[in-house]
């Protein structure tokens, strides 16, 4: 449950991220790779 919560609570995070970037690409790219990055740890982390 408490997995759940975090994963809400990261997604609403990058919603609000998104917004205050404002079209800044520098910084929605940074938003995203964080993204695939947080992804990829979490799918390293189930595979072991």
């Amino acid at each position: 449950m408490k997995d759940d919560r975090d994963t809400t609570s990261e997604g609403l995070n990058q919603i609000f991220e998104i917004i205050n970037a404002k079209g800044d690409t520098g910084e929605l790219k940074e938003i995203v790779d964080h993204r695939e990055s947080k992804a990829n740890e979490k799918q390293v982390e189930s595979q072991e």
